[in-house]
């Protein structure tokens, strides 16, 4: 068993907040010191409310899984022999109503391009092999349907 964590913070400081006109923008930090600014998405919350240059949840959904995919292709194509030199993936997500109405992200597609080198590449089979492999061992793909589970910690109200 292993855990994970992210530390998220939004300080409202002179905006507004009843109006619901409040900046969205926040920090988030990971174990490793990696700060990275966050926000909404401006496809949900308009602007100036979003910040398009910060990370939203949607974003970094799409790139997990996208990254996800990318660690586990590379280490199945080192295990059979492939010499990967450069992984390029454009992934996208559509976010639209899925089958109980609720708005969720109901496809992301992976593009990955790989560029491989030396004696042995593989054959076309072989790459879908390893992307299959890839997808089957990834723990975010098999994640998609998580529990999601909210424990608040309640400070003075």
């Amino acid at each position: 068993m292993s855990h994970y964590s992210a530390e998220v913070l939004w300080v409202r400081g002179e905006d507004a907040f009843l109006d619901n006109r409040y900046s969205r923008r926040h920090l988030m930090r990971f174990d490793g010191g990696l700060e990275v600014p966050g926000s909404s998405s401006p496809h949900v919350v308009p602007l100036p409310m979003s910040d398009a240059s910060a990370l939203d949840p949607e974003e970094a959904f799409v790139a997990s899984l996208s990254s996800c995919h990318m660690l586990w292709f590379l280490s199945i194509a080192a295990k059979h022999g492939f010499c990967a030199d450069r992984y390029a993936d454009t992934a996208s997500g559509i976010m639209a109503k899925n089958a109980v109405g609720k708005l969720a992200m109901t496809v992301v597609t992976l593009r990955p391009e790989v560029i491989f080198s030396g004696e042995r590449l593989p054959t076309r089979a072989e790459l879908d092999q390893l992307h299959h492999a890839a997808h089957a061992s990834c723990y975010l793909a098999n994640s998609v349907r998580t529990d999601v589970r909210c424990e608040p910690v309640y400070g003075l109200l």
